[in-house]
């Protein structure tokens, strides 16, 4: 007789919607920056300009027509994730609360190794992340829509302070994203086991009890 193999039970981490909208966001990220960025470099802000081949259009008009062609899509999807996160309560549940002593005492725990990584439960300094990103894309948003239609929401390019501190907020705004994007990459290379979950949505009880040991090690 064949012994039945006990299968370890699966612990849910994250649901489809989260799953779904984060991997969309990772194409319709790259169309942002590099179509933004060939949008720059037309009348650069700084004393730089971005690489052509990170670009994308070719040109001023091409950019432009990419920029607000993507734009579509990177509203559909954060309308998608931001109206599920208020209705199904994940905004409140995994972002909420945090305090700036809890941040503090995080940050001090991270910086003497000592902060625990546990997954499907987001620390204090993970949180004030999250909602960092949140705020930089109400800016993209606000800011972008200002210079879009500077005639029609004239009222919008005035609380921003006119059309060209606009475009300042809106290079911030996209700078804290990309900051965001660089140290969320860096954190997954760093626990890997968080990898899989954001495809699966799951975590086995052996993994989980793995990572465990690991944190305590």
């Amino acid at each position: 007789m064949k012994k039945s193999v006990a299968r370890a039970p699966k612990i849910k981490l994250h649901r489809a919607p989260v799953r779904i909208t984060h991997w969309l966001n990772l194409p319709i990220m790259c169309g942002m920056f590099m179509s933004g960025w060939g949008i720059y470099n037309a009348s650069p802000l700084f004393g730089f300009t971005f690489p052509a081949a990170l670009t994308l259009g070719g040109w001023l008009g091409g950019s432009i027509a990419w920029h607000l062609a993507v734009m579509w899509a990177l509203a559909a999807n954060a309308l998608l994730y931001v109206v599920w996160g208020l209705l199904s309560g994940h905004f409140r549940r995994d972002f909420l609360p945090v305090t700036p002593r809890s941040v503090l005492t995080d940050v001090k725990l991270a910086l003497t190794l000592r902060l625990e990584h546990q997954l499907g439960r987001y620390n204090a300094v993970q949180k004030a992340f999250y909602l960092f990103a949140l705020l930089c894309g109400l800016l993209l948003i606000l800011s972008g829509l200002s210079m879009w239609k500077p005639v029609q929401l004239q009222y919008l390019v005035a609380l921003f302070g006119g059309f060209d501190r606009a475009r300042y907020v809106h290079f911030f705004a996209m700078s804290g994203i990309g900051i965001f994007v660089v140290v969320h990459v860096a954190m997954v290379l760093m626990v890997p086991s968080t990898f899989l979950p954001m495809i699966t949505g799951h975590l086995s009880a052996h993994a989980r009890r793995g990572l465990r040991e690991t944190n305590d090690d």
